[in-house]
């Protein structure tokens, strides 16, 4: 099978392109560094000659309201480009509760992203994640100082990105769903407890405060964010991926 991934040069698309290239499928890996431009659409035609099954992992340069008309513009040219190649399936990697947060842009836009690839002319699949363990980093970065690390209560489901690579490489090479799959971790979690977890492993000895208006995912209410029923539950527990030597 011919496979190009869209985004194939980054944290989920580096490792999916390996995964799939070790499976035996000819796979192209297609970025900005390969010389593509999915705003424009230049290179698009060329890393989608002879490709079977199209992967978009791709991301917007901000979570902002500049994001929404991103992924409006790069999934019309995807979306062509595709059926003009005669692509037999597209793949999507988005969010788990993606559509139940519309108070923020980043998860409008992803939703906007998901709506146009269904309502498009070829087979398809979604495949929604929870949140990267590797991004509790970044997350924390945001409500941080010297002294303390500011976190809500939020409850999360958090994943390690080789078993999103894994549920993407597995939806990708079958048949297209026509649907949705959920992929998430094997435990649930407040992001305030995930923090102290995450500083106690690397003997940080910074203070966690709960504080339920800091950060992005302070806008998240419930249990938005954690997989329903029928979702696909990856092996690798946080504890054990935090602590394990890097």
């Amino acid at each position: 099978m011919k496979i190009t991934v869209i985004g194939g040069t980054g944290l989920i698309g580096s490792q999916l392109v390996t995964k799939l290239r070790e499976a035996g499928h000819e796979v192209v890996a297609s970025s900005l560094s390969t010389g593509l431009d999915l705003l424009t659409g230049k290179g698009l035609d060329e890393a989608l000659d002879g490709a079977d099954t199209v992967v978009n992992v791709s991301n917007s340069p901000t979570f902002d309201e500049a994001s929404p008309e991103f992924f409006r513009t790069t999934m019309g040219h995807l979306l062509a480009a595709g059926e003009r190649a005669g692509v037999r399936h597209q793949v999507v990697l988005s969010i788990v509760g993606v559509d139940q947060v519309p108070q923020l842009d980043y998860y409008r836009a992803k939703t906007l992203q998901e709506d146009l690839l269904r309502q498009g002319p070829t087979p398809y699949s979604i495949v929604r994640a929870t949140q990267f363990f590797e991004f509790m980093d970044a997350v924390m970065s945001w409500t941080s100082d010297e002294r303390t690390v500011r976190l809500p209560s939020t409850r999360v489901q958090p994943l390690a990105t080789a078993d999103v690579v894994e549920a993407l490489a597995d939806v990708t090479t079958a048949a297209p769903l026509n649907g949705t799959l959920d992929v998430a971790g094997p435990d649930v979690f407040r992001l305030d407890e995930l923090g102290r977890l995450t500083l106690a492993a690397r003997k940080d000895d910074r203070d966690v405060v709960t504080d339920e208006e800091a950060g992005m995912f302070a806008a998240v209410s419930g249990d938005v964010l954690i997989a329903g029923d029928g979702a696909r539950l990856a092996p690798t527990h946080y504890r054990d991926w935090v602590s394990a030597p890097r």
